[in-house]
């Protein structure tokens, strides 16, 4: 209950403060500071642990991968190593350091400093939800299972102080791209087993008086629910580039709240932008609101462990009582597109398997060939969400759906993040609102993560068949269309199990400051903080 109250609190501090004074957005453009609305308190900041949007975006700009994304055309480019070359047959990426590479205490950042952040990742015990990110690495699954004891077997090595090599099981199109995501960065190993054994999750180490890291900028304050500020690196390899001097992330879950915050003058980039709000903003402030293409599914995980939903009659017909078009027409504002398949059409030419559709009567008939006959007899579910007006609301109307389609009782459940988080984790979920965007641009980002071993399937689902096809064909295909047809055949197997409902493809969607600059919509949504700036004469956004 209590931290029902911080974020109204939060913002009538805000909204006084700014009576008669300056505003974040001005004074942070002026002192290049960016105010930055962020959806929700982070989990964590380890980069081996978190999962979320929230902390992606911080993480981000503390720490640094052996490469990057250029924020516009989403190409590679050097981060911690400075050039690579990949052998004849693509399975041996050779990585030369750069030399000026250091961590914010000074250290030099070194292939062994890779090397062993690769290793605390593929520990057990540390529970990595992106673990399987590993995996195409030569033997790097079977250390993660402990089929294989010895780590020098695994195609991860430090060949001298700045030579990092890593060998692949098979080609994998992907790789470079993989290596920008923040499971693949390095930690600092003084640091982390200063406050706890390697494969110990949440310790002290990244806390501001504790943390280590070697990105653009170093975190300097975390007020829990209140923000997290971070401010520049001046021993950063290329700090002379980075133009802002501080970034302040506010943990705002509600997005009414937010885009007041916005309207006010207090935040420069928003998050979420209310669907409501949209047609106001198209009409009368179109150069702030951001719209683009997102590679990214929203959907609901169905937990197949439980009893009631271990039958997958149930699941499909589910999944078949939802009407998505007037779902999105109605509470989403038409900003979305339907989906029936985890993957987005047209991903590098990969076109989804047609599996299933809109069909109620179909759905009635398989509830009752399960021995729910107009939902008699069936318990009903839960549906757990985290907290955001959005996700309620499209909760409301799949509840609605259920009940008038499958005449079956359904529960809302809304949670804290972290709360929320955990409880998918651990399996103390009926369904839960989810979402899955895509960490590199190929059909394999929305594919590896529904394998047995993945930390982020959590619906139960474990199909050898699949894994097989996903994790050993079509890294092997002879061809790229070979390999998007052995993911059409791994994602029809998939969708006819139904471990989750698919619901609408994304679009990104923000309210952004004319004064900000470097933040470019991309199909990613990708943000590289090194190329942001803030122009301290741009004009604001006036209350309507």
């Amino acid at each position: 209950m209590a931290r029902r109250l911080l974020i109204p609190l939060l913002l009538c501090g805000f909204l006084l403060a700014c009576v008669g004074g300056e505003t974040n957005v001005a004074q942070g453009n002026r002192d290049g500071v960016l105010h930055f609305g962020n959806y929700g308190e982070p989990q964590g900041l380890d980069p081996h642990v978190v999962t979320g949007v929230p902390e992606h975006h911080i993480i981000g700009a503390l720490f640094e991968g052996l490469v990057l994304k250029n924020p516009e055309t989403l190409a590679i480019e050097p981060g911690v190593a400075e050039s690579w070359t990949v052998s004849d047959d693509g399975r041996i990426y050779t990585f030369k350091l750069r030399d000026n590479a250091r961590w914010s205490n000074g250290d030099e950042i070194t292939a062994a400093d890779f090397e062993w952040s690769w290793w605390r990742a593929l520990q057990p015990a540390l529970a990595s939800s992106y673990v399987f990110m590993y995996f195409p690495i030569k033997n790097a699954e079977a250390y993660f299972n402990r089929s294989l004891s010895n780590f020098d077997e695994v195609g991860i090595k430090a060949i001298d102080k700045k030579t990092f090599r890593v060998e692949l099981d098979a080609p994998a199109p992907y790789f470079l791209q993989l290596l920008d995501h923040y499971a693949l960065f390095p930690v600092h190993r003084p640091t982390v087993e200063k406050f706890g054994a390697p494969d110990e999750s949440y310790t002290r180490w990244t806390r501001p008086e504790n943390i280590v890291s070697n990105g653009p900028f170093l975190l300097d304050e975390w007020r829990l629910f209140k923000y997290l500020s971070v401010k520049k690196n001046p021993d950063y390899w290329d700090a002379d580039k980075v133009k802002l001097n501080a970034i302040r992330f506010y943990p705002i879950d509600k997005q009414t709240t937010e885009e007041r915050m916005f309207r006010a003058g207090q935040l420069h980039r928003t998050e979420e932008v209310p669907i409501d709000r949209i047609p106001w903003y198209r009409q009368n402030r179109p150069e702030v609101l951001k719209i683009a293409p997102y590679i990214g599914t929203y959907l609901y995980r169905l937990n197949t462990r439980k009893p009631h939903l271990a039958d997958v009659r149930v699941r499909q017909a589910l999944s078949m009582s939802v009407d998505r078009r007037r779902l999105i027409d109605t509470v989403l504002n038409g900003l979305f597109t339907p989906a029936y398949s985890v993957v987005p059409p047209g991903l590098l030419g990969y076109k989804p398997p047609d599996v299933f559709g809109f069909d109620p009567d179909k759905a009635r008939q398989l509830l009752s060939e399960a021995g729910y006959p107009g939902g008699k007899g069936y318990p009903g579910l839960e549906i757990q969400y985290n907290t955001h007006e959005q996700h309620r609301k499209i909760a409301i109307a799949i509840q609605q759906m259920w009940r008038e389609e499958l005449g079956i009782d359904v529960r809302l459940q809304n949670k804290d993040w972290k709360v929320y988080l955990d409880d998918e984790t651990t399996g103390n979920f009926d369904a839960s609102r989810g979402g899955w965007i895509g960490d590199y641009v190929d059909p394999n980002t929305f594919m590896d993560i529904w394998t047995a071993a993945s930390g982020v399937n959590r619906t139960g689902f474990a199909d050898e068949e699949f894994d097989r096809l996903v994790l050993q064909i079509a890294p092997n295909a002879k061809d790229h269309e070979t390999r998007l047809n052995t993911f059409q055949q791994a994602e029809r197997l998939f969708l006819e199990q139904m471990p989750i409902v698919p619901l609408y493809t994304y679009s990104s969607k923000h309210l952004v400051h004319p004064g900000v600059k470097g933040l470019s919509p991309n199909y990613m949504d990708y943000y590289n903080f090194r190329y942001v700036s803030l122009e301290p004469d741009a004009s604001g956004v006036t209350q309507d």
